[in-house]
């Protein structure tokens, strides 16, 4: 121990130097603290080491003096502000000099960055946007809709009540302010007089409110009074655009419109144009008193049986009440008005922050989605931070000899450090401008894919404001820090010798882990691109069940007598062109759905399961093509005489072939519909592949047709259309005319699945990108670092091809490293996706193995250039200095 201490050299008191770098300004201490330092080392070395450290510590404590505090103060006060104002300005002239005189290196980082900031901006423009629906509401945490789940042999979800319920619920408890019906009818035909003009126009959807509905939400009126505005029979409430569209500029208050052809009403005010950012987009409310004139069944109080798609109710629950409280009560409905019935209801309560976003009752956007959005988004900004410091690594080695003199002229590391967050802090700014306008172009290519409103303004929109400012310090501190560290450490000797290497500059392990985190989240997404590709491809061109080819749907003209049906489906089929026509209430595969409870042969009980009705005549099966398994078709009839049933409703009932129900007897629609089976169909899609096929039968209930299938020849679409057009407008001359060929229909199935392809498909192309430019900038660190070593290989005779592989071998085990983590990821996600399908594709290794060739085809290429280049260099350039 002895010896150790002997070897071991003298320091001066630690607490002395604390002490002189506390008290002393730093532009006095490097000189005051060196100059004591090299006395007590020569001290120590003659006197001895305690007497050295008395006369270092006496030293210290002699410099408190009023001169060093004045000198301090002075400082701090009179050459602080300049000095730093000087030196911001001076930090962004040279950043603005190394960035003109890199343009390769400035255009590389500040498009990666702009493209993903501009990913950033537009994800987070979709995801405000849609958080933001219906919060507008004065009261919307207490407001709630009532809904079903339907229990049999499975469960179904439905935004619907019976009918009576909302009444029910009003008088019979006290847990609401208020509680309100409302009745919805597609398609509306208004028509009105102007002058000796009849306009008639077609709204998406009309409906009759109880007037309570606009004490619930904050829909204001800007003429009227909302509380009697609706009370009396026969009076409308319309909006502003509503108005200027029928009215132009006149006062639409007290005007009148027909519903249908059939109902006349009063306007008697007028609601201020609705926000784009609500979920009922309903803009002709009617009278509820009047409803009972419409439709006698869907305003009965008494119609427990069943839940039409029409009804809706919501309620604003008093402060304080929990829905949990109302939902133990509800079952008492079940009990009092559906005792028997084997499709138990069960009454739940769904908070209005949740109907846009609840996949089982309808919502258009589901939260999981806005927030795969969102790490994407994230995802993309970090992969271009990842390349900023590749690249600005693999450039802090040409800048070796600045870094070494500025630190030999007394340059500082907080200096240097300084210096390079400002040259990162320009090229993010600069990235961040083209980022909002490139935001701008693209969105209104996003408002048309998802028929939104969104806007982005930064001046007026201070969430957006903020996100872009955090955006630029983060993105500026991630991706600048550790570059500016490294070149802020470089030691000033080795950088103007040019003797720094890898090891100065992080190494090659970083670039490497941070090349392997790019391309593993860029092959997540191309995964992702071709298994939604795929499971989309698989949905539309999949054999349905049924022939949905040049097929064009017609709707029946509302209040249509069936002869008048009947005649105008026969002139259709003499139209050149038409090879069949069938009338019906739907399609095949249809959003529609009319499902009821059925009783087979003798069995004393109903069934455990729904039964969907295709009411048709006896053209729909071979217009369809629809395949006979047993028995025979429909005959012609005006009535209900025979039933076709499908192989799932044979499948449920257990028996073992579709010839056993041939003949027996079926009852539905509570026993009021009793006819025998004549034929089986093969199983068809009824809805989407989400959805199990359904038991399924078809029947003539000419009262129920809705739409005329017409078969067309496709040789000449046009005027077969034209004509189409014509006939039925003869017919109809008070109606509007629509048609929508099928498929068109069937697609409109995957809508959100067919944004979100698009959306990843666009991600994913820039998640490419900017894993390529990853690429080039550790082929360029490469190269500069390999440049002596490509000149000896060269000299000893290696080819182009061989040099090109010294560098594809360094990055080429990096993708498949990010293949091995990003495929079973990958897989989890895909997987779960695909669950919410009730028929998806099997996800096999193929899927996998077009992202891993894929992005070492784009890897080779991208990487192409720099390793071309530096193998096809002079030899002698990079060795004449050896």
């Amino acid at each position: 121990m002895s010896t150790y201490r002997q070897l071991k050299p003298p320091s001066p008191p630690k607490w002395a130097d604390r002490f002189l770098e506390w008290f002393l300004p730093e532009h006095l201490l490097e000189d005051g603290q060196g100059d004591l330092q090299e006395v007590f080392y020569k001290q120590a070395a003659h006197e001895g080491e305690a007497k050295a450290r008395k006369e270092y510590m006496l030293s210290a404590i002699a410099y408190i003096r009023p001169y060093f505090l004045k000198r301090r103060k002075k400082h701090s006060l009179y050459y602080a502000k300049p000095l730093y104002t000087h030196m911001l300005r001076n930090y962004l002239t040279i950043a603005l000099r190394n960035l003109q005189r890199n343009k390769a290196y400035t255009f590389i980082n500040v498009m990666g960055l702009a493209l993903s900031i501009t990913c950033g901006i537009l994800i987070f423009t979709l995801v405000k946007y849609h958080l933001s629906f219906d919060t507008f509401h004065a009261n919307a945490g207490r407001i709630y809709r009532f809904v079903t789940e339907q229990h049999m042999d499975n469960i179904s979800y439905v935004p619907n009540v019976p009918n009576p319920f909302g009444k029910a619920f009003r008088e019979d408890y006290t847990f609401a302010e208020k509680a309100a019906r409302i009745a919805t009818i597609d398609g509306a035909l208004i028509a009105l007089q102007h002058g000796k003009e009849l306009k008639k126009f077609k709204e998406a959807e009309a409906a009759f409110a109880e007037s309570e509905f606009f004490d619930i939400f904050n829909y204001p009126l800007t003429e009227g009074n909302k509380s009697t505005a609706l009370t009396q029979p026969n009076t409308a409430i319309i909006t502003e655009k509503i108005a200027r569209k029928y009215f132009g500029t006149q006062n639409a208050v007290n005007k009148t419109f027909r519903l249908n052809n059939r109902i006349d009403f009063t306007i008697t005010g007028i609601l201020k144009d609705l926000p784009p950012n609500t979920d009922r987009k309903t803009e002709v409310y009617l009278s509820y008193s009047t409803l009972k004139a419409y439709d006698e069944w869907l305003a009965s109080d008494d119609s427990w049986g069943g839940i039409t798609g029409q009804m809706q109710c919501y309620t604003l629950l008093k402060p304080g009440v929990n829905p949990a409280d109302i939902e133990k009560v509800l079952p008492a409905y079940v009990k009092k008005y559906r005792p028997t019935n084997k499709n138990v209801h069960h009454y739940k309560l769904q908070p209005l922050a949740d109907i846009h976003f609840n996949a089982h009752y309808g919502g258009v956007m589901e939260k999981r989605n806005l927030w795969v959005l969102s790490l994407i988004g994230i995802f993309l900004v970090m992969t271009a931070s990842v390349n900023f410091i590749n690249l600005a690594t693999a450039q802090a080695l040409k800048r070796g000899k600045e870094v070494g003199v500025r630190k030999v002229l007394g340059g500082l590391p907080t200096q240097l450090f300084g210096q390079f967050i400002t040259e990162t802090g320009l090229i993010t700014l600069f990235a961040l401008v083209i980022a909002y306008g490139l935001s701008l172009l693209a969105l209104p290519y996003m408002n048309e894919w998802f028929r939104s409103q969104m806007t982005i303004e930064l001046f007026s929109d201070k969430f957006l404001a903020v996100f872009m400012f955090l955006l630029l310090i983060v993105v500026t501190l991630f991706s600048g820090a550790y570059p500016g560290l490294i070149l802020a450490r470089f030691q000033p000797v080795l950088a103007i010798k040019g003797k720094l290497t890898h090891r100065h500059v992080g190494g090659f392990p970083l670039r490497r882990a941070l090349i392997v985190t790019q391309f593993t989240i860029s092959q997540m997404l191309i995964i992702g691109v071709v298994v939604i590709a795929s499971q989309m491809h698989y949905s539309k061109q999949s054999d349905l069940g049924f022939n949905k080819d040049a097929v064009v749907m017609i709707p029946v003209a509302s209040e249509a007598s069936d002869t008048r049906t009947t005649t105008l489906k026969n002139q259709l089929s003499r139209i050149a062109g038409v090879e069949n026509v069938s009338l019906c209430f739907g399609a095949p595969s249809s959003t529609s759905h009319w499902g009821t409870s059925v009783k087979f042969d003798n069995r004393p009980e109903e069934e455990v399961f729904r039964i969907n009705c295709r009411a048709a005549d006896e053209q729909y099966i071979p217009l369809f093509d629809l395949q006979l398994v047993a028995g025979r078709n429909l005959h012609p009839s005006d009535t209900v005489r025979e039933f076709i049933v499908n192989e799932t409703f044979v499948r449920k009932l257990n028996l073992q072939s579709p010839q056993e129900v041939i003949g027996k007897e079926i009852r539905v629609n509570g026993g009021n519909i009793v006819a025998p089976i004549v034929g089986v169909v093969k199983d068809f899609h009824d809805q989407s592949f989400h959805e199990d096929i359904n038991a399924i039968f078809i029947t003539t209930l000419p009262e129920t047709y809705e739409n005329y299938a017409v078969k067309i020849n496709l040789a000449n679409v046009s005027s077969t259309l034209t004509t189409l057009e014509k006939t039925w407008s003869t017919m109809h001359p008070d109606h509007i005319y629509e048609y929508q060929f099928l498929d068109e229909h069937i697609a409109a199935f995957y809508q959100t699945e067919e944004l979100m392809l698009k959306l990843i498909q666009s991600f994913a192309g820039i998640a490419i990108f900017i894993g390529c430019l990853g690429l080039y900038g550790l082929v360029s660190f490469m190269a500069v670092q390999k440049v002596k070593e490509i000149g000896v290989r060269k000299v000893l005779g290696a080819s182009a091809g061989q040099i090109f592989w010294l560098f594809s071998r360094e990055y080429l085990p990096l993708i498949c490293i990010a293949f091995l983590i990003a495929t079973p990821v990958a897989h989890y996600f895909m997987q779960q996706w695909l669950d919410d399908f009730a028929y998806s594709i099997p996800l096999h290794v193929g899927y996998y193995l077009v992202a891993l060739a894929g992005s070492v085809g784009i890897a080779l290429f991208s990487a192409s250039y720099q390793s071309i280049k530096a193998s096809l260099a002079n030899p002698v350039k990079a060795l004449r200095n050896e």
